[in-house]
């Protein structure tokens, strides 16, 4: 029998844990899922509706222990600008076309899209490959504590 993770726990509410499992952003924002750690610890993510776990999290498994949750480097796109007035201009055309975007004091990291890649250039930015993990904003519907809630992701 499979034991069950049901509870997040956030990354200041828990000392030790058992495992660690390194999950990408997509991978990441789910609700049910069989997960093994990098200890070999076996169990199934069974949450009531799909969340965004962030790196850090923990996930309480039925017999008390927890794992605990880091986010995976993944390809994506770092923005730089000339300045901070540039940054916060290329932060709302990202914005302005829906685009998940994690937003630093000085750069936006985003997906790879050669599109709005060659459009961002176009603005006077600088644009480079990298490999980071990827912790976008929320969006104005996301609810409480940093775990958004939404579509419900099997």
């Amino acid at each position: 029998m499979t034991v069950r993770a049901c509870e997040i726990v956030p990354a200041d509410k828990f000392a030790d844990a058992c495992d660690t499992v390194e999950l990408d952003h997509d991978q990441r924002y789910r609700r049910r899922i069989a997960l093994i750690g990098e200890k070999g610890t076996a169990f199934l993510l069974d949450l009531p509706e799909a969340v965004a776990l962030r790196d850090g999290d923990g996930l309480r498994l039925e017999d008390g222990r927890v794992v605990t949750v880091r986010a995976a480097a993944e390809d994506l796109v770092k923005i730089t600008a000339s300045d901070s007035h540039h940054l916060t201009r290329l932060s709302w055309h990202i914005g302005n076309r829906h685009l998940p975007a994690q937003i630093e004091a000085d750069h936006i990291l985003i997906r790879p899209d050669h599109v709005i890649a060659a459009m961002l250039e176009g603005l006077g930015a600088t644009v480079e490959a990298v490999r980071a993990p990827f912790e976008p904003e929320g969006g104005a519907y996301a609810h409480g504590g940093g775990h958004h809630h939404g579509h419900d992701h099997d």
